[in-house]
């Protein structure tokens, strides 16, 4: 397990290690010229001001003198400063990144909630009515966009009943996009779970359980939802970092200050040393995320091993 670990360690660090090489060629993938194109909104800035930004910026280096300049700074903990305002980047990002991780954690714990719930009921009355109910909803479910859903339950909640409001950074702000970004992945997450039960289900195992005379309850918690449940948290997993990404949209629809839609005003107004430093973080997220699934497959099933 150790040697696993340190193996999936020096994974993580060598995807980091590739997404530094992507976001210094970022800046270069812009046709034109990149100075030119962060201060085209600025009317009163020189040509020799230009000159002076693109040598603060390296840009007048070699792409290698600029990667290795880059890498330097990155390994101090400096991820540059935003184009407007003149703020570090990594402060900025620190600042929004709580805001979005507390959006996806309680998107992910709507995702299960409902997911898992309809999708385990929908196995367990396979062919009846609700099971039928259940899986047509998890398809309109999917069909349906987040931006959509979002300003749907804006209409209705705040707008309409004013039970919430419309926009904002506080835990009732939370309420509206949590639900939306959950319930927008909750859908493929019950068709997953209803799968997975359905073959838990008819394991001979179950069959010796209840045999055994345990009761129902114990016999699905115990022994169906648990190991049905691996192959869940796997998609769990990637749902997250679907969410990562998904809140960018959502960020925007309810006004939600995280590092989402932080990075879609940075892309507006052309500050390429934030978008850079929103995509080195989101990465270096998702990579933390899949270690810790892969430690928790371990608590789920402890048949699981890894050489």
């Amino acid at each position: 397990m150790t040697r696993y670990f340190f193996k999936r360690l020096l994974s993580g660090i060598f995807t980091i290690w590739i997404t530094t090489i992507a976001v210094t060629l970022l800046i270069h993938l812009v046709p034109g010229d990149p100075v030119q194109i962060m201060y085209a909104q600025s009317q009163s800035t020189t040509p020799e001001q230009l000159e002076q930004i693109r040598r603060n910026l390296g840009l007048d280096r070699p792409i290698y003198e600029q990667y290795i300049m880059y890498m330097g700074r990155i390994l101090q903990g400096d991820f540059g400063t935003t184009i407007r305002g003149n703020q570090p980047v990594l402060d900025l990002l620190l600042v929004r990144l709580p805001n979005t991780l507390l959006l996806t954690t309680a998107s992910l714990v709507v995702t299960i909630v409902v997911g898992v719930t309809a999708g385990f009921f929908a196995a367990y009355k396979r062919d009846t009515w609700i099971d039928s109910t259940l899986m047509t909803a998890a398809i309109l479910g999917i069909s349906v966009p987040s931006f959509w859903l979002g300003l749907m339950l804006m209409y209705i909640f705040s707008m309409q009943l004013g039970w919430l409001p419309v926009s904002g950074t506080s835990l009732r702000n939370l309420i509206l996009p949590a639900i939306t970004l959950g319930l927008a992945n909750a859908a493929s997450v019950s068709r997953l779970t209803r799968s997975s039960m359905i073959d838990v289900l008819t394991q001979d195992y179950m069959r010796t359980a209840r045999a055994k005379g345990l009761k129902e309850g114990t016999v699905l918690s115990r022994h169906a939802l648990r190991n049905g449940l691996v192959n869940v948290v796997n998609m769990l997993g990637l749902q997250f970092t679907y969410m990562m990404g998904g809140a960018i949209v959502v960020e925007n629809v309810f006004a939600w200050n995280g590092i989402g839609r932080l990075a879609i005003q940075s892309i507006f107004q052309r500050d390429y040393p934030t978008i850079q430093g929103f995509i080195l973080i989101f990465a270096t997220v998702v990579v933390v995320v899949s270690m810790v699934l892969d430690l928790l497959y371990v608590w789920i099933d402890p048949r699981i091993t890894y050489k």
